[in-house]
């Protein structure tokens, strides 16, 4: 690879310890995948911020970096963690041992400048790269949204590689920072109107299983939400490994078709009208129970607007006893919300904001195991795919009104 001066002194060692480390497995890398050089990146957002992924060697390495002076080159936030650190008291019941593991993972990462923001939707707390920037982000729905909605320019970026960007700001060219590489590979015509959130949710599931790491392009969509586009990202990163999605007339690299395809033709085509919804939410729908024990709404992070529809929704009713109700966010996007007196409605309901975390992230053997958790009830086709698998949830797909409806009533679509 060509390097630049100041690259090659720090694969040299002349910029201490961790830029070394950092720039051996950067330039192994570009290795591997071809590159012929290395870009500078203006963002970084670290994955393998939990501990839950991290592990103790994980910690121990990001603490070694601190300790050797390593500090962050570019603007760098946090994803999610592995509990609620925005609490005094671990009320959750999270392990002990995983909460102190996690606050030192955090300080470490802190201590080199890391922003400790905790949150899958950098975007919405200030980590907000512009169109066509190149970048270092981790976290699938986070990655998705950076390319597809901002223009920004990513890989997937995992823990050692995203470390490694934040302690020397850049990475090889290669991949998703390579304009030809961004265009449209499989043509999506979408046939029914799509208008609510989980409607987006599932289209991005059932398209993201024919894709698999391939570019889809949208037509037929008529317009989409901030929480829509994320929602549709967030379920194409999870069903696929798709990293970058555009919408004809939507996001910004696609003001027209042929553009989308860089002149290109379609792979594949692929029609999604009712049968296919229909299929979608099937899918998604893992369960024939009725009954209801969890109810975790943002995944990703809940927006302003998705606490607000909670809130409206929750107002001058109770969570039904024995009934859990999380609302995850990020820290900032709480503290505005409490405001505007939306957690104080949700927790006067008997529902939980929780912050720093999620039930992926999370170490939620224990709490399942206490509070005999068996079935869940989301709006986010990321978390209704990854919950059977990883915590053995049975689950229950559908809008923000149905599952707070089942969490007044202890029950999935009660007449």
């Amino acid at each position: 690879m060509q390097l630049n001066e100041e690259q090659q002194e720090m694969l040299d060692g002349k910029k201490g310890v961790p830029k070394k480390k950092a720039m051996e497995i950067l330039t192994k890398l570009g290795e591997i995948y071809g590159a012929e050089k290395m870009v500078p990146v203006t963002s970084v957002h670290m994955p393998g911020s939990s501990v839950v992924v991290a592990g103790h060697a994980g910690t121990k390495f990001v603490e070694n970096m601190a300790a050797e002076k390593g500090f962050f080159s570019p603007f760098t936030t946090l994803n999610t963690g592995a509990c609620d650190l925005s609490r005094q008291e671990n009320t959750i019941g999270f392990p002990e041992d995983m909460v102190e593991m996690q606050k030192r993972l955090t300080g470490a990462y802190e201590k080199m400048g890391g922003c400790t923001l905790h949150s899958c939707v950098p975007y919405l707390n200030g980590n907000v790269p512009r169109k066509g920037e190149h970048i270092a982000w981790g976290e699938s729905s986070a990655i998705i949204f950076a390319n597809s909605v901002l223009g920004a320019y990513t890989n997937r970026e995992g823990g050692p590689t995203a470390l490694a960007a934040a302690l020397t700001g850049c990475v090889p060219e290669y991949g998703l920072h390579l304009k030809e590489n961004r265009r449209g590979q499989v043509l999506v015509d979408v046939k029914v109107l799509l208008t609510a959130t989980e409607e987006f949710g599932a289209l991005g599931y059932y398209v993201g299983e024919i894709c698999e790491e391939r570019i889809p392009v949208f037509t037929g969509i008529e317009k989409a939400n901030l929480d829509q586009l994320k929602m549709l990202g967030a379920a194409l990163a999870s069903s696929g490994a798709v990293a970058l999605y555009h919408i004809v007339g939507i996001t910004p690299e696609a003001p027209t078709l042929e553009a989308a395809f860089g002149g290109l033709q379609p792979q594949q085509e692929v029609n999604y009208g009712e049968a296919e919804k229909k299929t979608a939410f099937a899918k998604l729908n893992r369960t024939g129970e009725d009954s209801i024990q969890i109810v975790a709404l943002g995944c990703p992070h809940a927006s302003i607007s998705e606490i607000r529809e909670v809130a409206e929704l929750l107002a001058g009713r109770q969570v039904k006893d024995g009934v859990k109700l999380w609302v995850m966010t990020a820290f900032p996007i709480k503290a505005l919300a409490e405001r505007l007196g939306y957690v104080k409605i949700i927790e006067d309901a008997g529902g939980l904001m929780v912050c720093d975390t999620c039930i992926i992230l999370a170490p939620m053997k224990t709490v399942i195991e206490r509070d005999g958790l068996a079935s869940l009830a989301t709006n986010s086709a990321k978390l209704a795919h990854y919950a059977p698998g990883q915590w053995g949830f049975k689950v229950h797909y559908g809008s923000a009104a149905q599952c707070i409806e089942a969490a007044v009533n202890g029950r999935w679509n009660l007449k």
